[in-house]
């Protein structure tokens, strides 16, 4: 069956960030593992350590090392001892304590987040972020002048046109990819000889720039950024010119299915599937370890030879993503044989089929204000006392509290509340959890077993006093709440040995504001600003003075049948001008014109009795007839 080529969703602009990925530029080292931290803080705590040979390391293994480090043989996730082995003058840099990267992260992402209109500003761990800017990039379009692209205007605020950047509207910025890409007519309007695609793109590489620069020069960190349509495609068009640069993936985006004859979207020209098939299957997003080796197996009917000493996962054999899409008969269905093990994700030979050809309609998330959970957590070699637990327990609790004073306390914007900083949201739930070790087999081996148990229950209140300090909070949560938690787990009389202890909360409920998506209204705040809000529906009884009356003019005309008194003996007429109100008579509800009911005045719907005279809607007319022969 001849292929039918079909275009990929192309009506979005998704930028990626990642911030400072080049250790020889912002630091000498990363932390990318549990624990995680990240590469860029230690550049500004460590300044020294540029251009060393560094890595980062969690107990015994290598997290992750810096360009300097890879380019001596080392990677990731391999031992520390064989890294010394490599690279004798390594720089070791223990990387546990992650309150820092933690602030600095959060301090980046409300920087990227304060420049978007959606809210979709999606975090992935401490460095990357996808933005979905979209509606900017459309709304800059409109105002784009096809007589003089050079010299274009890019908006960042719809309320204020003054506030943004000029930027060239003829030339995308930064890197491109292909490095060849010529932009069609760049002289000319975007949506007259160029495809709208293209306009999108220009907008948003100046877009992307502009914010690059800004973290660069405002918060003292680089990124690499990746522009495209979707997640996929900006996080691996980012990848391409490492460090400090942005790279835009340039149309066409048309995809072609394959026949399986040999014939592919190349062929119609698609700088999609030609970038995505210089991949190797295991560095497609989403397409992970397990996923790619069962893909390895397939294609080469065998598995594939792994190296030594190249990290977990290595492999010297490498399978790109053009083998894969190319081998005969493959598709979704095939792929679904291959990969759709027990325990599989439903649908999974359709979902790495799209991946493999590039498509990618994952939405970038809203960015959440609050956190599913949070959790701490430490491994150890040995764990079996229980003076080891409460020690390690109390270490674990302030860790606890700190992150969530960093991640749920927010500064009181009320200046009449007496308290500074506010909970933003309270966590009703706190769990334990242990990994104990399997106790050793007949030949004196142990199962390496990766099995958690967990006990769970009600976080206790003292937890959200702010007036009190962290030390003694933890103290109180380990001795009050953890231990008996913990006693239910392991018994105290028992024998255990523990190689990790993690500790959370979960289960956030948001407490009253006035922000949108919150749990309510704070009603207290509400009272206290009560009269600042009503003030302007407020009405008060105030006294005024009589307006002056026009002389000769009566302040009322008399009803008819009442004829103005003359004055008695001895007094004299009240002066209309100084005239009360009580001075006047005035019409009330008992003096009726009675020509208003008069029978020209009666409406068609009503009817007037002949007896009495009175006027009433004629479906009651029976039943007052009724009436007057009663008295009868």
């Amino acid at each position: 069956m001849p292929y039918q080529p079909r275009p990929m969703r192309a009506d979005r602009v998704v930028v990626h960030f990642l911030r400072t990925p080049h250790f020889l530029s912002y630091s000498s080292f990363r932390i990318l593992a549990k624990p995680f931290a990240s590469r860029w803080t230690y550049k500004c705590k460590s300044p020294p350590l540029r251009w060393q040979r560094l890595k980062a390391t969690k107990k015994q293994i290598v997290v992750t090392c810096n360009y300097e480090a890879r380019r001596r043989g080392l990677h990731k996730l391999e031992l520390i001892s064989e890294a010394k082995k490599k690279v004798p003058d390594l720089i070791i840099v223990l990387g546990e304590e992650l309150g820092r990267f933690r602030d600095a992260s959060k301090l980046l992402y409300r920087y990227l987040e304060g420049f978007t209109w959606s809210g979709k500003v999606e975090k992935l761990g401490f460095d990357e972020v996808f933005l979905d800017v979209t509606d900017i990039v459309d709304y800059n379009l409109k105002l784009l002048n096809p007589h003089d692209l050079k010299h274009s205007f890019f908006c960042l605020d719809r309320n204020d046109p003054t506030v943004g950047f000029p930027f060239d509207a003829t030339a995308i910025a930064g890197h491109v990819y292909p490095p060849d890409y010529i932009l069609p007519c760049p002289h000319s309007a975007p949506n007259a000889h160029m495809d709208v695609l293209t306009a999108r793109l220009i907008l948003g590489s100046h877009f992307a720039q502009r914010l690059r620069l800004g973290l660069e020069e405002e918060m003292g960190y680089t990124s690499t950024v990746g522009i495209s349509t979707s997640k996929l495609l900006s996080k691996l068009v980012g990848n391409v010119n490492k460090p400090k640069a942005q790279t835009t993936l340039c149309p066409p985006y048309d995809i072609a299915e394959d026949d399986g004859g040999g014939h592919t979207a190349t062929t119609l020209g698609s700088n999609v599937t030609k970038f995505v098939d210089s991949h190797e299957i295991g560095k497609i997003p989403g397409i992970g370890f397990k996923t790619a080796q069962r893909i390895r197996n397939h294609v080469l009917s065998r598995p594939p030879d792994f190296g030594v000493g190249q990290g977990w996962g290595g492999t010297k054999e490498s399978v790109s993503v053009r083998d894969v899409r190319r081998f005969p008969s493959m598709g979704s269905e095939l792929l679904e044989k291959v990969l759709g093990v027990p325990g599989a994700e439903r649908g999974i030979g359709a979902k790495i089929w799209g991946l493999i050809r590039g498509i990618d309609d994952v939405e970038v998330q809203q960015a959440k204000k609050i956190p599913t959970q949070i959790s701490i957590e430490d491994s150890y070699g040995r764990i079996d006392t229980m003076a080891q637990v409460l020690k390690e327990l109390q270490m674990l609790a302030t860790s606890l509290i700190n992150r969530m004073h960093a991640d749920l306390v927010e500064d009181e914007d009320d200046p009449d509340s007496r308290s500074k900083k506010r909970w933003i949201a309270h966590p009703k739930t706190v769990r334990l959890s242990t990994r104990p070790r399997p106790p050793l087999n007949d030949e004196g081996a142990r199962t390496r077993s990766f099995n958690r148990i967990s006990r769970s229950g009600p976080l206790p209140n003292f937890v959200f006093d702010l007036s009190s300090s962290v030390d003694s909070i933890a103290e109180r949560l380990v001795q009050e709440c953890l231990v008996p938690m913990f006693k239910r787990l392991h018994s105290p009389q028992g024998s255990w040995n523990l190689s990790l202890i993690n500790i959370g909360v979960t289960n956030m409920v948001e407490t009253a504001s006035d922000e949108s998506g919150a749990g309510g209204r704070d009603i207290g705040k509400m009272f206290r600003r009560q009269e600042d809000v009503l003030k302007e529906w407020k009405v008060e009884d105030r006294p005024v003075a009589p307006g002056p009356i026009p002389l000769g003019a009566s302040t009322t005309e008399p009803a008819e049948g009442h004829h103005a008194a003359e004055p008695s003996a001895g007094h004299e007429a009240v002066d209309t001008i100084i005239a009360g109100s009580e001075d006047t008579l005035h019409p009330t509800q008992d003096s009726i014109d009675e020509d208003e009911w008069d029978d020209e005045g009666v409406d068609e719907s009503h009817e007037r009795c002949g007896i009495c005279g009175a006027v009433m809607p004629a479906f009651a007319m029976s039943a007052h007839e009724r009436f007057h022969s009663l008295d009868e």
